[in-house]
């Protein structure tokens, strides 16, 4: 008698909170829709799906009858969701209230909705840790999937992972699926025929289950892959070479539950899939790490070693980043005012769900972090957050806080229009300048790290061989011309008001104890001051006649390099678009107009100064290969000290431009 084997396929689906609109209608025309068409077709075929409830919300309002062909499987017992934190967040980087409400918030909508309650949830980026268990548990998941990599880091071995196992954590039980890494490469990478003969030996070898879950957008997304998925048949001939098969069997992760035991007891070290282990860890250390793997895997022992050479956590990314730190820091600081808050409301607390999305606090083959109409989506529900619980409880209009841990206090200076944030590091510049109206902190920005892919830039582009497509983990493209330049870190963080002697950063300001929005040094007193929608910086320079002074701003403009940004001229004239330099001699006004944004700051001095201005760039990787993207307009004011005593000040006036 032939062994059966049961596919247990998982897809999850998820856009980022605050993606372009066009992005997730061309994800839907490519991959969700006709992914779901096919799969009604073959009602025997059955499976899992999850969608994030932000995406879900967003689907079933434009395509409601494409999503009523997912509740229909989902009635007629084809199909299994799966639950998630409801915006996505990553679970070990909220608070367990905020874990518990995620759950609660996506479990409630699905079984509004189909009238199934979840009873498994998809693990964001297979991110564990255990201290996320008991959120799991308390809302009422019974299991969920991370990748077989966990487990082999406990021990287990490959040919154990066919079935789940069960953890606790405080004794809140969780049971888990292995994912394999093995079927992610395969599909739908690999040929059907293929694919199903993998099963049928799997089958052969005695394994109770092939167990698979992986992100949909690989099924007509990733480059090449409609056209292999779906024009090419690959789909079809997939389902139809498993559903023929006397070997392999279909099923849900709930019947699978249901009629198997669990293999035991194990408890997981805090990981990620093994890609993820890589990106988390910056330079020299990642490529360090890839030299070892890729000698390991040259003298064949990859397999044998893998397990014990771990690369960093998720985590690591707060620590990496400076900018995805602030983001969280400032998150969590949010999270703890609205939790105090005797009824806090529902609106507010939709704002802190969508500022908890995961896509824009990390970076790893795609953009994230580095895509700045995420971190803009992020910020916004932050803002509009921090507005709301301000009317509601009253706050300090100074208040100092180490707030991200890295040692330098925080000054926060704000007022009902206004908030600039500025770290106490020597720089005196300001990390963040939000306006509660335009609901947008003008100081998100992103510096130039060196990352471990820039090494495969100039490389040729990746020749896939045999049949089937390549996977984008090994495409090397470039959508832009890039050079060497292009690449170069950034010694300072690109933030607003970092000054210059003589073309020397000014390293050396401390904060003044009875001012903590005055800054000293040598020759320099710097002052911040907020009135209404505008903030004011004065310089008072003493026995520094002579020398050259400048500042630099970067400020995060949402049009980037689009064609809704300009530069406004004080005499009315249009000095070009924030994609292209600009150099103004003499000058004391420039305006930034933004129509993304429907906003403008005005760049206002009581002196003539020079004025240059260029676009502050990073290079990363995307699905389609590396690109250019514009994170901010950096503008230096450039000013030489006339007197033995002086003084300079500098105004940015933040408006909407209906005024």
């Amino acid at each position: 008698m032939t062994h059966s084997l049961t596919l247990l396929l998982g897809v999850h689906a998820h856009q980022p909170v605050g993606n372009f609109p066009e992005v997730i209608e061309d994800a839907h025309q490519r991959c969700y829709k006709p992914f779901l068409e096919t799969l009604h077709a073959y009602p025997e075929f059955r499976f899992v799906a999850h969608f994030s409830g932000w995406l879900l919300d967003w689907l079933r309002e434009r395509h409601p009858d494409d999503m009523a062909l997912l509740a229909a499987m989902v009635r007629r017992g084809q199909v299994e969701l799966f639950s998630s934190g409801d915006t996505e967040p990553v679970l070990a980087a909220i608070p367990h209230r905020d874990r518990v409400g995620q759950l609660q918030a996506l479990n409630d909508k699905l079984a509004a909705w189909t009238g199934v309650r979840p009873r498994g949830a998809w693990l964001t980026e297979r991110v564990w840790e255990s201290s996320v268990a008991p959120a799991l548990a308390e809302s009422g998941i019974d299991y969920v999937t991370v990748d077989d990599y966990h487990f082999l880091c406990t021990g287990k071995t490959t040919a154990e992972l066919d079935g789940y196992f069960s953890t606790e954590e405080g004794g809140a039980r969780l049971d888990l699926f292995p994912i394999s890494e093995a079927l992610r490469y395969r599909l739908p990478f690999s040929p059907a025929a293929e694919v199903v003969a993998y099963l049928e030996d799997l089958a052969a070898a005695g394994q109770s289950a092939a167990i698979y879950f992986d992100d949909i957008e690989k099924f007509g997304i990733w480059p090449e892959t409609y056209d292999w998925v779906y024009r090419r048949g690959w789909l079809r001939a997939m389902i139809e070479g498993v559903l023929a098969s006397q070997s392999i069997t279909t099923a849900t992760y709930a019947d699978f539950h249901a009629r198997n035991a669990t293999r035991g007891v194990v408890y997981l070290p805090t990981t990620s899939y093994s890609e993820m282990n890589e990106w988390t860890l910056p330079m020299p250390a990642a490529g360090i790490y890839a030299e070892l793997l890729a000698a390991e895997q040259a003298a064949g022992h990859g397999e044998r070693y893998r397990p014990f050479l771990r690369g960093g956590i998720w985590r690591n990314f707060l620590s990496r980043y400076p900018e995805a730190n602030w983001l969280h820091k400032r998150m969590l600081g949010l999270s703890t005012r609205l939790a105090a808050l005797p009824q806090p409301p529902p609106a507010l607390i939709a704002e802190l769900y969508r500022a908890q999305a995961n896509d824009a606090y990390w970076h790893g083959l795609f953009g994230g972090l580095y895509l700045p109409h995420l971190r803009r989506a992020v910020w916004a529900n932050l803002v509009e957050l921090e507005a709301g619980i301000d009317a509601l409880q009253a706050r300090p209009a100074v208040q100092t806080v180490d707030l991200d841990l890295d040692g330098h206090r925080e000054i926060f200076i704000h007022g009902p229009e206004l908030q600039a944030v500025v770290r106490d590091d020597g720089l005196a510049a300001a990390c963040e300048l939000s306006s509660y109206r335009l609901r947008h902190n003008f100081a998100d920005s992103l510096r130039r790290y060196h990352e471990h892919y820039h090494d495969r830039i100039g490389s040729a582009p990746s020749e896939h061989q045999g049949e089937g497509i390549a996977s984008a983990h090994d495409i090397v493209r470039c959508k832009h011309p890039i050079s060497a330049a292009d690449i170069v870190p950034d010694a300072l963080p690109r933030a607003l008001c970092i000054d210059r002697l003589d073309h020397l950063p000014i390293a050396d300001y401390r904060a003044d104890g009875a001012n903590a929005a005055r800054f000293t040094r040598p020759g320099i007193v710097k002052r911040y001051a907020i009135d209404a929608g505008t903030l004011t910086v004065d310089w008072a320079f003493t026995g520094l006649a002579g020398q050259r002074f400048s500042t630099e701003l970067n400020l995060a403009m949402p049009s980037c390099d689009g064609f809704l940004g300009r530069y406004v001229l004080a005499d009315g004239r249009i000095g070009g678009g924030f994609g292209q330099p600009l150099n103004l001699a003499e000058s004391e006004s420039l305006t930034l107009e933004d129509g993304v944004l429907g906003g403008r700051v005005t760049v206002r001095t009581d002196s003539p100064v020079t004025l240059e201005c260029q676009p502050h760039q990073t290079v990363s990787q995307s699905e389609a290969g590396f690109e250019k993207i514009m994170q901010s307009a950096e503008l230096r004011l450039h000013w030489v000290i006339p007197d033995a005593a002086c003084a300079l000040r500098l105004q940015l006036d933040l408006t909407p431009l209906s005024s």
